[in-house]
């Protein structure tokens, strides 16, 4: 097992261990979520404004070129990790291959949209509360490791070799916060505000530097320079 996948799955403990904990607030302390209401954020201190910095250092960490401690499939937007192949670039193949990993891209977006329209017309409803609003992000916070490290879903419609050639990987935290987008106030507002300028700034990205995005084009995505190897798929025939 590679050393990003031993910090993955210590992540995928330590953010189930952050789940169990916000269950018991949730059950025992309800009034530490006071926190999500309006500017409450700037008033009381609470376990959940660590929670908050995590996220945003998380956030932080995918709008900004890191060269350690980051997966590539997370950091192939910039141009510290571009590596271009030796031969020319098939430019048509390139475009071909944009065009249709967007294609997939935007098929997941709008289940996704379809799945959060769901949670907030229950919440409207008067079923789900802010809270529990709150609680759904975090039971996302820990899908999305589950995504990474055991099974993804949206591989059956990304059709993607695996994590560090995925076209939405920074995806990730618009997905997990936007169950907050009916919530308000400023905690989950700056948290939403956030995750979208991480996705705009990664979409943008695939816009202008598509070459990239594709190991035909990226030589740094191929198997054979692998070194994340955070993919359940793993395969020593693909190192080619």
């Amino acid at each position: 097992m590679s050393k990003t996948r031993k910090i993955y799955f210590a992540r995928l403990v330590g953010r189930c261990l952050i789940l169990i904990l916000c269950c018991l607030l949730y059950r025992f302390r309800r009034g530490v979520f006071d926190v999500l209401s309006g500017m409450n954020f700037f008033k009381t201190p609470s376990p959940l404004h660590l929670l908050w910095a995590v996220w945003v250092m998380d956030m932080f960490l995918q709008i900004v070129p890191i060269r350690n401690k980051v997966p590539l499939g997370s950091q192939k937007l910039f141009a510290n990790h571009f590596r271009p192949i030796r031969e020319k670039i098939n430019y048509e193949g390139l475009r071909n291959y944009v065009v249709s990993t967007t294609k997939a891209a935007y098929k997941v977006f709008v289940l996704w949209c379809l799945l959060i329209a769901g949670i907030g017309a229950l919440y409207f409803w008067g079923i789900l509360d802010k809270i529990t609003l709150f609680m759904i992000s975090v039971l996302f916070y820990v899908c999305d490791l589950i995504c990474v490290l055991i099974w993804c879903p949206f591989r059956l419609i990304m059709k993607n070799r695996c994590c560090t050639t995925c076209r939405i990987f920074n995806w990730d935290h618009l997905m997990m916060f936007s169950p907050l987008i009916f919530v308000g106030g400023f905690y989950a507002g700056s948290l939403v505000l956030m995750a979208a300028i991480a996705w705009l700034v990664w979409e943008l990205c695939v816009m202008m530097y598509p070459e990239r995005f594709w190991d035909h084009s990226n030589a740094a995505l191929k198997c054979s320079e692998c070194t994340d190897k955070l993919c359940t798929q793993y395969c020593h025939k693909l190192r080619t």
